[in-house]
């Protein structure tokens, strides 16, 4: 059977909502494939893992791995020049999924506060054709005006166009090829680029024109009721209002129907119990201060779309 990679990556404080990612994806999963579901951590107890290997089937397999050493696979390479730390290089970690696992040519990844309410393998089996990465229009942003022109004059991508990271179809091949992961690393390491969304910014700014847009049903997220979707496929609570911390938040409902179950339903319940009026009004303060800093970098003198515009540098 054929089988099909997707990639998570947390720490230990997440793992009671991986957990709901995963059990939605394994019973949504056909019969007819292999899923290698690969979960990549900072840190991790002996006990989380062992709860979460209770969710494999005979299809499905949980492959548990250290960010660090995998990091440290790749970036002590010499030809790669590395000038930032490990620290710095967690935050970009999707992007070196291609090179440190080299024995896929294509695969998933998925952040982990999501819910997946339909079969991966859809998702898996569209054809990217030359383009290094599929994924959705970041539509949580889509009625911030201060938000998008951020996308538009810092990656120089416009919102229509202008991908969210936190579900990508992954063209492992093609990615290797053009060394995406050392063009990354040398813009890096040169230009320091500031961000709102770091990793996201890179890969729209890099990737553009080589992204495969796909149905929004594969990313849908939260928009206080401006879009939601009949039937989402992949629900990905973005940004500060996730239902562990919230009422009444889009697609709660297909959360709670696998956090209800879930071996990690207590603490799940327990983190909302215990997630205050000041602590929302925290997570409020959050997006009010991620915005104001995107007013600002578009102002820099140095921003993707200034570099790539003059000249200087070119996208992949």
């Amino acid at each position: 059977m054929k089988t099909i990679p997707i990639f998570f990556t947390i720490d230990i404080e997440y793992a009671p909502f991986l957990s709901v990612a995963i059990e939605s994806l394994i019973d949504n999963a056909s019969k007819d494939y292999n899923y290698n579901i690969h979960v990549i951590y900072e840190t991790i107890t002996d006990d989380i893992i062992q709860r979460l290997k209770k969710l494999e089937t005979n299809n499905v397999k949980i492959i548990f791995t250290k960010m660090k050493d995998k990091l440290e696979s790749i970036t002590n390479r010499k030809e790669n020049l590395l000038r930032k730390d490990l620290f710095t290089l967690t935050i970009y970690f999707r992007i070196f999924i291609p090179f440190m696992f080299p024995e896929y040519d294509k695969a998933i990844y998925i952040d982990s506060d999501t819910c997946i309410n339909a079969d991966i393998k859809d998702l898996y089996n569209i054809d990217l054709k030359d383009n290094l990465f599929g994924g959705c229009t970041d539509i949580s942003c889509k009625d911030n005006k201060i938000l998008c022109e951020y996308f538009k004059e810092n990656a120089g991508v416009e919102i229509n166009e202008y991908i969210n990271s936190g579900v990508l179809l992954m063209n492992m091949k093609k990615l290797r090829e053009v060394n995406f992961e050392k063009h990354f690393l040398y813009l890096l390491n040169k230009y320091h680029f500031d961000t709102v969304c770091p990793d996201q910014d890179y890969i729209n700014a890099m990737a553009y024109g080589k992204i495969l847009l796909l149905p929004n049903e594969w990313d849908a997220m939260p928009t206080n009721g401006s879009l939601v979707f009949d039937n989402p496929k992949i629900i990905h609570y973005n940004l500060f209002f996730k239902p562990w911390h919230f009422d009444n938040v889009d697609y709660e409902e297909y959360f709670w129907k696998y956090a209800n179950k879930s071996l990690f339903k207590d603490e799940i319940l327990k983190e909302k119990e215990n997630y205050t009026k000041e602590d929302q009004e925290k997570d409020k303060e959050g997006l009010d201060v991620l915005i104001n800093r995107a007013s600002q970098i578009i102002k820099n003198d140095i921003t993707f779309k200034k570099v790539f515009e003059s000249g200087i540098e070119k996208r992949i």
